[in-house]
């Protein structure tokens, strides 16, 4: 696992080197990059020290954004990265992805409307298993015709995203104490699926007609293969994992 780790670290000033290569030739040379969004300290090399600082550069040189540890609480596009796993644009005030969806348009740009010296921006988000969200931003001090790059540029800039984020929390050891869930059976995904829905032991039990013993065993059984404490946890893992879509049961 050491050498696969250093093995990630080696790869990253190369990956660095392409995303902000990538930026460069459609226009959008100001980039921000963060592994982790629920991780207050900014992505940063195997020293430490922030990509921000060592290799990109932001619309504004005066602004160190990454110190701002409550920035992921209130910049709009860190909000509308959570609510979408596909590459969106910024321009003229609104977000917009190649297909029309009322999360992004109800997010409030305000803030990067009234920034100086703010153009037009593509965002991609990268969702990882066990509930890692990441993204890459890259950004224009003008107008560059946003749209038509982000139909020609999107899933090339999204691909550079998920091997940066995706190669960035792999040299981190993130998640930690990740494992290789065992296979749930049909009644533990059953319970999860439900519990996830809300339902407590006893209408899960009235659901799926089992004593609540039962539903709480399938329930420590779920915990136990993946590897989480409590049913919030276990409900979040499998979300992350897939076992619990959108639908209950």
């Amino acid at each position: 696992m050491i050498d696969e780790r250093a093995e990630c670290w080696s790869d990253m000033p190369g990956l660095i080197a392409a995303v902000q290569a990538a930026g460069d030739a459609i226009g959008l040379s100001y980039v921000a990059a963060q592994a982790d969004l629920g991780d207050p300290e900014p992505m940063s090399d195997a020293e430490g020290r922030p990509y921000a600082e060592t290799s990109f550069r932001w619309v504004d040189p005066d602004y160190a954004y990454w110190r701002d540890r409550k920035l992921a609480l209130h910049i709009a596009f860190l909000t509308a990265a959570r609510l979408t796993g596909e590459p969106f644009y910024y321009s003229d005030g609104r977000l917009r992805t190649w297909r029309p969806t009322q999360l992004l348009e109800a997010v409030d740009c305000s803030q990067a409307r009234n920034t100086p010296n703010f153009g037009e921006a593509i965002i991609a988000p990268v969702h990882l298993p066990r509930g890692l969200v990441g993204a890459v931003f890259w950004c224009s001090r003008e107008p560059v015709g946003v749209e038509a790059i982000f139909a020609e540029q999107a899933g090339h800039l999204h691909n550079l995203a998920v091997k940066l984020v995706a190669t960035h929390n792999e040299a981190r050891g993130r998640p930690r104490n990740a494992t290789v869930p065992q296979t749930l059976t049909r009644r533990e995904v059953q319970c999860l699926r439900w519990a996830a829905a809300g339902k407590t032991d006893g209408e899960i039990g009235i659901i799926l007609a089992l004593s609540v013993s039962t539903v709480r065993f399938h329930l420590r059984n779920a915990a136990a293969k993946l590897g989480a404490t409590g049913r919030a946890q276990s409900i979040q893992i499998a979300a992350g994992l897939g076992f619990v879509g959108a639908r209950a049961a």
